[in-house]
């Protein structure tokens, strides 16, 4: 049966695009327009009660129930757990994949995702103090993936969840104004990963 993905052309919603079509699960994109404030919508919130997109409706999910997931975290452990793909089964194996998916999720995401709002910002005051704060943390964060990479194919060793969780985000490099040959390790990564016919087609499905 096809999930639901609720969401919208974002770092976020990609990450789920990607993970579904790298595990085959069918699904249909219901758009959330956060343009228009279509995720404080009461139906949404009830899928999302953070008014965050993006959520996702199994209409198979644990004994055969419909279930629906929020936070893009929980969605990717949720479908790697239903697939048995891209999760370790041995705890040894998921540990790296835990860690790398939180630090993604704490501060490959956040602290980018501060640049995009200075960024657009029309006052140059009030760019400057912003986008000097937010792009040294985003470099330094790209500094430890590119790290981590140049002793690992993949974050966590095999390629994981985690890997989709961070690519959506290394995504939007060009918008960090981060120019990948700084970081060799991760662009090897990056276009490992951007070269697999699954991610390819995650990335291009229409969000919104």
């Amino acid at each position: 049966m096809t999930i639901e993905l609720h969401t919208w052309n974002t770092p976020n919603g990609r990450k789920i695009s990607v993970a579904l079509e790298e595990m085959g699960l069918p699904y249909k994109v219901v758009p959330v327009n956060i343009t228009k404030g279509e995720q404080m919508a009461p139906d949404f919130l009830k899928l999302s009660p953070n008014n965050k997109i993006p959520a996702i409706v199994d209409p198979e999910g644990p004994d055969g129930k419909p279930v629906s997931i929020f936070e893009s975290g929980a969605i990717l452990l949720y479908l790697g757990e239903k697939t048995g793909k891209f999760l370790p089964k041995a705890l040894s194996g998921r540990i790296p994949v835990y860690e790398w998916l939180m630090w993604q999720m704490g501060g490959f995401g956040p602290m980018p995702g501060q640049v995009h709002h200075f960024i657009a910002l029309e006052n140059e005051q009030d760019r400057a103090y912003g986008l000097k704060r937010y792009m040294a943390e985003t470099r330094r964060l790209y500094g430890v993936l590119d790290r981590r990479l140049a002793d690992h194919d993949f974050v966590a060793g095999d390629i994981s969840v985690a890997d989709f969780a961070i690519l959506g985000w290394a995504w939007r490099h060009p918008r960090h104004k981060v120019d990948l040959a700084d970081f060799p390790n991760v662009k090897r990564w990056y276009d490992a990963l951007m070269a697999r016919p699954a991610v390819k087609r995650g990335m291009e499905a229409k969000l919104d």
